[in-house]
């Protein structure tokens, strides 16, 4: 028995539709910023803000103070939590799945940085909903602070994001 649909049946995108791709491959841009800002530690350490970190900046569950990552764990967590972030930050910004992928490599990598309840709480998530670009990049650059001070890595990390949603690289 052929399961098939006829040709005059198939799926095919609408000219202006995004043809369907694994959300990991339109994260290029974003595994770039990823691993340039948050470096990879295997050994468990406190981020500015007092936050148990390891690998490439993952927190959570299975970080634990004097227990060492190996490499291959933390790249595997990178690509675990990028699809994660990926999900979410289109949940909370549904239009950017119709955006290039560098908009939504940097808007994933805002929220891989500072967790999709900022995002989602965010004057930045309105402007990515609205398409409102140059806006949504000037609050960008209002999330440089951490442990209560401005720290020079994030205002480099910012610019990065914004140069990304202004279609630079």
């Amino acid at each position: 028995i052929d399961f098939r649909l006829p040709r005059c049946v198939r799926w095919r995108p609408h000219p202006h539709q995004r043809p369907l791709v694994k959300i990991t491959d339109r994260l290029n841009d974003f595994f770039v910023l990823a691993r340039r800002f948050e470096g990879c530690r295997l050994m468990p350490y406190y981020c500015p803000a007092g936050v148990l970190t390891c690998g490439w900046g993952s927190t959570g569950a299975d970080v634990f103070p004097g227990v060492p990552w190996s490499q291959a764990y933390a790249d595997k967590r990178l690509a675990d939590d990028a699809l994660r972030f990926a999900t979410g930050t289109l949940a909370a910004c549904p239009g950017l799945a119709f955006e290039d992928d560098a908009k939504l490599s940097a808007i994933t990598d805002f929220a891989y940085n500072l967790g999709l309840g900022r995002l989602k709480a965010s004057t930045l998530r309105k402007r990515i909903n609205d398409h409102q670009w140059a806006s949504a990049c000037v609050e960008l650059r209002k999330w440089v602070n951490g442990g209560g001070r401005r720290l020079p890595g994030l205002v480099l990390r910012r610019e990065a994001e914004a140069r990304l949603i202004m279609g630079g690289k």
